[in-house]
């Protein structure tokens, strides 16, 4: 059986397959676990998670769930989601975001990846072009599953890690896409409200001169799945918010997933034109990648607790801050010791933006991550897995599934590690 099977190799694949790039940070979370599976007391910083011994769901949202189970809703939900949910997920953008929205709009899926996959599939065509800054999470591969033509536009710390409008108007008369998720993923910074104002003017002015023309228009999808998850200072603004005319080209990604810790739970919506969220509608119709019932049927009711949300957010963002600040506080106490390390002040979602200045040294990205995990047990996940193709000492910390005392020890190591190379 074994020889039997061998023979369907790699190369026997399509081409779509053979050419797909896997997940590199599961492929270093993998890593991980066998070290930590061989006793090595590691910090785990990589995967975009929440322990639930550190994160737990609300919960009201779990017994919700339980309720939804207990009275036998198992069975297949609509395919544009439960009426319910979609109703409470319009009434959260009204109430929380100022934005009009009729039911049309809105479509509910497993989680918010099938969601992107539906909005690629539906206005990217194999040769357009689609817009993203790198680092950014995933949108190379999605690209590359549409067959779509990549505008990668590299951003730093000078630019908060965002794109602007000026960086991206050069690329858009023959544009499909503009693809934006803030705050960032894997950068955990937040895009200003000016240039949320000015990326909405600038697809509404494509818009409108490709009106004229007769050419497709040019969409934004924009990723706001960490918006209820910012700090201090920053605020998450939306381009129909500033701009109402660009609702017309906007198409949101949004879920559950990070705002409630529920990775799991696997429920996510868009909210877009109609006309697009149909579309997106049956494309997931026919991956049957719908969210569970019985957690559609609990979300819903759990949306309209406006009370038992703001206490859950209270206690959560206080616990991500107590992390991030703690990552971001011990490595520029080691700055301020001489060593190697910046990092920028967390402004939201699960992440820090942190350097490791040690290219000198060890020539690239991958090299660092390795030593880190080796000699400090100090996992971390280079911005390279995010499409940057920068050797610059840039990783992204993720803080969901880590204690304080986590965080504590594996920092005492990394200073250790970079005194012995420094």
């Amino acid at each position: 059986m074994t020889d039997t099977l061998t023979q369907a190799t790699v190369g026997s694949l399509s081409s779509l397959a053979q050419g797909l790039i896997g997940s590199e940070v599961l492929k270093i979370a993998s890593e991980v676990r066998a070290l930590t599976a061989a006793g090595r007391s590691v910090v785990n910083l990589t995967v975009g998670d929440f322990s639930p011994s550190e994160f737990r769901i609300p919960r009201l949202l779990e017994s919700l769930i339980g309720d939804a189970l207990a009275s036998g809703q198992t069975n297949y939900p609509p395919s544009d989601g439960t009426l319910e949910l979609r109703k409470a997920v319009i009434d959260l953008y009204r109430e929380e975001l100022h934005l009009e929205y009729p039911l049309e709009s809105t479509l509910i899926a497993g989680g918010s990846r099938p969601v992107i996959y539906a909005a690629y599939a539906s206005v990217v065509d194999p040769g357009d072009k689609v817009i993203y800054p790198t680092p950014s999470w995933n949108n190379n591969h999605y690209t590359y599953l549409m067959r779509g033509v990549p505008v990668e536009l590299v951003v730093g710390a000078d630019t908060n890690f965002m794109p602007t409008a000026e960086m991206i108007r050069p690329h858009v008369k023959d544009a499909r896409l503009i693809a934006v998720c803030t705050p960032l993923n894997p950068t955990g910074t937040v895009m200003a409200k000016h240039e949320v104002e000015a990326i909405a003017r600038l697809v509404v002015e494509e818009n409108e001169r490709r009106a004229t023309t007769g050419q497709r228009p040019l969409f934004l999808m924009w990723d706001q799945v960490y918006w209820m998850l910012t700090f201090g200072d920053n605020h998450h603004y939306t381009p129909p918010q500033l701009v109402p005319e660009s609702a017309a080209w906007t198409i949101f990604i949004d879920g559950i997933s990070k705002a409630f810790a529920a990775t799991g739970l696997r429920v996510g919506w868009t909210v877009a034109p109609p006309a697009v969220a149909s579309r997106m509608r049956d494309i997931i119709g026919h991956m049957g990648a719908w969210a569970p019932k019985p957690e559609q049927i609990a979300v819903a009711a759990f949306l309209k607790q406006k009370d038992e949300i703001a206490a859950f957010h209270d206690h959560m963002i206080r616990e991500l801050r107590l992390r991030l600040d703690a990552l971001y506080d011990g490595l520029l106490a080691m700055r301020r010791e001489g060593l190697p390390v910046n990092a920028i002040e967390p402004q939201g979602a699960i992440y820090l933006s942190a350097q490791f200045d040690l290219i000198d040294r060890f020539g690239t990205n991958e090299a660092i991550r390795k030593f880190l995990l080796e000699k400090a047990g100090f996992a971390v996940v280079p911005f390279q897995a995010f499409g940057n193709k920068e050797e610059d000492g840039w990783f992204r910390l993720s803080a969901g599934a880590v204690s304080l005392r986590d965080i504590e020890e594996g920092l005492t190591r990394v200073r250790e590690a970079l005194r012995d190379v420094h």
